[in-house]
């Protein structure tokens, strides 16, 4: 891998898997490229080297298999707590220092990431331009002209120049997805709840996402397959894995607004990049379908008009009262609206989106996903410092409305227009069909052929799916329900087909339950609290599925489990009030080795 070429994790992970790179060669280069680079703007702060390297030395003694980022270098938004670095916000007067990661770090962390620095952003997450920061404005890794993209700016360009492979962001109103687009990345803004906010700085809290960029979408999907999951120190915390990755669906229906709805603001370059998008799909075997727009722009409008504003002014109440020149002062005239909302302003707005919710959730009866821009135009730095709070608005113009509707969204590059200018496309879908989008858009990428990021690398072929993983749905079985054991046959005889064997994450224990024929019963733990387990997948057909689940007695239950390589799988689990006169099998490491040593003595 040379020096000047960005890597995906994919790639990344490989190369440390089969021992032709070590992690800490890797960090090594990180840092060089960042040298290289010379933008004090991109990070607030950076970590040691000797320190990030000492870090990727010690996994040697862990096992990479087990690990689905091994040594990949991760940068963080400041506005994400992570140990061992202040958190800004990108605001000084405001700076902390966190006691403990964020659950999204810490579970990067124990997947194998090393996190190198906290990148620079719109201060308080507080716009899409990338330019209200007393730390600088990163220089666009395309164009330097134009701007970063923001809020999430330094976290885009660390990507898009090639400085690390993955970059945690935030998405309240676009901020994952607007700089993504103009960096050439792909931007993951996952369901709300799936990933926890907790170490995370306010922007709206009923609305704020953690977001993922990197090269690839399956780069991205395995990132936030290894943060997603319930946390008990989120309040918004959701139990929404990522499902596996599947086929292109052969039926696809696409939403595309109806005639004269979309706006460019004059960019024909943008309006003819968007249509050259949709034939791009249609030839993929999409089909498209008009929708009506207007109430999606509706919704937009509610985020700064309506009474969403009070949860930015609630973060930094106390600074305006006590240093207000301490906040950048676009920042601070936004903010400071919040203050004058009434509780009757609230239930208004409140009244009105749940029925935009309504109309929206009509909009996706009859809809998979809807393919808009991802934002509609591009700026220069010198434009938005000129024209600071409209340029803005017009940008977040098909991302504003996304977080108030409940929705999941993937932005994808779609084309380099001939002035040097990316343009990319973002796919929106209900909460909780985030594979669908990653499923889709993966394809579309890759059917673009466009270069990733800004360093003019080939996009590498795309990966397999896991066998059988679009022909049904997959489960998970540990103990008498795996080859060759004593209710194997149940599966065959539902025509059920072994997909892989695999391994748990080291987060759960085994016991031997008092039952006959012998079962085990797997229990998660917590992570890094348990061992991994050894299990098969099997596929069964939709209907298969339900009777094989409805067929369950007690105490076994359904739910879901986490692997090794950091996807998630629906499988067997034990209710643990059961446990008590069990025996505790973990260190046997699976079902099979402990029934064989039963068996010779």
């Amino acid at each position: 891998m040379g020096a000047e070429q960005p890597e995906t994790i994919a790639a990344i992970v490989a190369a440390h898997r089969a021992g032709t790179v070590t992690p800490a060669q890797t960090i090594a280069r990180t840092y060089q490229r960042i040298r290289d680079r010379n933008d004090p703007a991109v990070f607030i702060s950076l970590r040691d080297e000797k320190d990030a390297i000492a870090e990727a030395e010690k996994l040697a003694a862990k096992d990479p298999a087990s690990l689905p980022l091994y040594g990949a270098p991760v940068a963080v938004k400041d506005n994400i707590d992570a140990l061992g670095f202040p958190t800004t916000a990108a605001c000084p007067a405001f700076s902390y220092t966190p006691t403990h990661d964020s659950t999204a770090v810490e579970r990067l962390r124990a997947a194998g990431a090393i996190i190198i620095g906290k990148t620079n952003l719109d201060q308080f997450a507080t716009g899409l331009v990338g330019v209200r920061s007393p730390y600088g404005i990163p220089k666009n890794s395309i164009r330097e002209d134009l701007i970063p993209g923001g809020s999430s700016s330094g976290s885009a360009v660390a990507v898009g120049a090639g400085l690390v492979p993955l970059a945690l962001g935030t998405d309240t109103a676009g901020s994952g997805r607007v700089p993504a687009m103009l960096n050439n990345i792909v931007g993951l803004k996952p369901s709300l709840g799936m990933i926890s906010t907790a170490g995370l700085v306010p922007a709206c809290r009923t609305l704020d996402c953690i977001s993922v960029f990197a090269l690839t979408v399956d780069d991205a999907a395995l990132a936030v397959s290894v943060m997603a999951g319930p946390d008990q120190a989120d309040p918004f915390s959701r139990d929404r894995p990522l499902q596996a990755l599947t086929a292109f669906p052969a039926n696809l229906r696409l939403g595309v607004p109806r005639n004269g709805q979309l706006i460019f603001f004059g960019d024909k370059t943008s309006e003819a990049a968007y249509g050259e998008a949709l034939k791009r799909w249609t030839a993929l075997g999409a089909t498209l379908v008009e929708f009506d727009l207007e109430p999606f722009y509706e919704t937009a409008r509610l985020l700064y008009e309506g009474p969403w504003v009070a949860e930015r002014y609630l973060v930094i109440k106390n600074l305006l009262a006590s240093a207000p020149d301490a906040i950048h002062p676009v920042t601070r005239e936004i903010t400071a609206a919040g203050a004058r909302l009434t509780a009757a302003d609230t239930f208004s707005a409140l009244y009105r989106l749940q029925g935009l919710r309504k109309i929206a959730e009509r909009t996706f009866a009859n809809i998979d996903a809807l393919v808009l821009p991802t934002a509609p135009t591009a700026y220069t730095t010198a434009q938005v410092l000129a024209n600071p709070v409209e340029l803005n608005s017009r940008l977040g113009t098909y991302t504003n409305f996304v977080n108030l509707l409940d929705l999941c969204g993937l932005a994808v590059p779609a084309a380099m227009r001939a002035d040097g200018i990316p343009f990319g496309i973002t796919l929106l879908a209900p909460a909780g069909c985030d594979a669908l989008l990653a499923s889709i858009g993966r394809v579309f990428h890759a059917d673009t052929k466009l270069t990733v990021g800004a360093k003019g690398a080939a996009q590498a072929p795309l990966a397999p799916l896991p066998a059988g993983s679009d022909d049904g749905i997959p489960i998970a079985v540990v103990g008498a329900h795996l080859s060759g054991m004593a209710l194997n046959g149940e599966l065959k005889a539902l025509n059920a087909k072994l997909v892989e064997t695999s391994e748990t994450a080291p987060d759960y224990k085994l016991y031997a339950l008092e039952t006959t024929p012998p079962k085990p019963g797997m229990l998660r733990v917590g992570a890094g609290k348990g061992a991994s387990i050894e299990l098969e997948i099997w596929s069964l057909s939709p209907s298969a599925f339900g009777k094989f689940v409805n067929a369950i007695p007690a105490p076994m239950a359904i739910g879901t489990i986490r692997l090794a390589d950091g996807r998630s799988v629906k499988g067997f689990l034990v209710e643990p009030e059961v446990l008590g006169e069990a025996r505790d099998i973990t260190a046997f490491g699976g079902w099979r080795k402990f029934m064989a040593e039963a068996a010779a003595t």
